[in-house]
């Protein structure tokens, strides 16, 4: 069959462009293996992740569990990137990219399902003993979502808001985040082991991209829409339903969880990071709103509180 001369033409305009000769890419496909989906998939690599410290069956579900987590947390991420670093953003494309991410912690929600239900609450608070003293407080993908959603100001500490506006330099800001309450006793200053290996790790990458999303975050680039544009309707609703479902839904699911867990007897245990996970998770504490202008006075007054 003769080579499609279009289909030639494009490719060559494509690897011109490149700087690249597209006879030498067409020799390389003589060489080249085909692909098969173990391989695109990367399949072995996936599977030979999941390494268990404990003898105890359920401990399995629990590692693999997170490790979706982290992959759709992934995923969240690579669909906000592309409203952040869209130059033309227009109601469709920003819409469509916040449902795409709604669906995500749609499946995120109800997957708590699989471990509320499905580990044996007796292997659970054995091997739990064994993550000591790492915690899920560590997600740092979980950590920019956050930051990718909103305006810092809404993921400061109740108690600092105020003392805190666009002048506060980033170091400051970080060290009055939200979650900085579950690792720090704010009498004395002192942080937990669990707060201070978190930030040897990720601090510095925190604050750089705390700063690129500080003017390109959903919410700000909500902001930067034309007015004709932040008024439609479907896109106010799919802002309201990702607001909600990341700072309710989800959040509540994964209470839930750890109270089937942590709660027995009426007696609260320790979370394995050392921090005061009821006032930490609950929404009705932290108040986490991305988009609080979307929401009427009552609707932000009775926040978590129903629920």
């Amino acid at each position: 069959m003769e080579l499609n001369k279009e289909l030639t033409s494009q490719l060559k305009e494509k690897f011109d462009d490149l700087g690249q000769d597209l006879e030498v890419h067409l020799k390389g496909l003589l060489y080249s293996k085909p692909i098969n989906y173990w391989d695109y998939i990367q399949t072995d690599a996936l599977l030979d992740l999941q390494t268990q410290r404990t003898v105890l069956p359920d401990e399995m579900v629990f590692i693999m569990y997170h490790q979706i987590n982290e992959l759709l947390f992934k995923m969240i991420l690579w669909e906000i990137d592309q409203v952040a670093k869209n130059e033309n953003l227009d109601a469709v494309f920003f819409s469509n990219k916040l449902m795409r991410i709604s669906r995500y912690f749609d499946m995120l929600t109800s997957s708590f399902e699989i471990m509320k239900d499905g580990m044996e609450v007796e292997q659970y608070n054995k091997f739990r003993n064994t993550l000591t003293p790492a915690s899920g407080f560590q997600s740092a993908q979980y950590r920019k979502i956050e930051f990718a959603s909103t305006e810092l100001i809404n993921l400061i500490d109740n108690r600092f808001r105020a003392t805190i506006d666009r002048n506060t330099s980033f170091e400051h800001a970080f060290n009055h985040l939200y979650w900085q309450a579950a690792g720090k006793d704010y009498n004395t200053g002192k942080k937990s082991y669990l707060l201070t290996v978190f930030e040897e790790r990720y601090k510095d990458e925190f604050i750089r991209f705390a700063k690129f999303y500080n003017t390109n975050n959903l919410w700000a680039k909500f902001k930067q829409l034309p007015q004709e544009v932040r008024v439609d309707k479907k896109l106010i609703k799919a802002m309201r339903h990702y607001d909600y479902t990341v700072n309710i839904t989800w959040v509540m699911a994964h209470y839930n969880t750890a109270n089937h867990y942590l709660n027995i007897g009426g007696k609260t245990a320790e979370a394995t990071g050392g921090s005061e996970w009821v006032k930490y998770m609950h929404p009705k504490y932290q108040r986490r709103i991305f988009f609080p202008e979307l929401w009427s006075e009552q609707e932000l007054k009775d926040w978590g509180e129903n629920v």
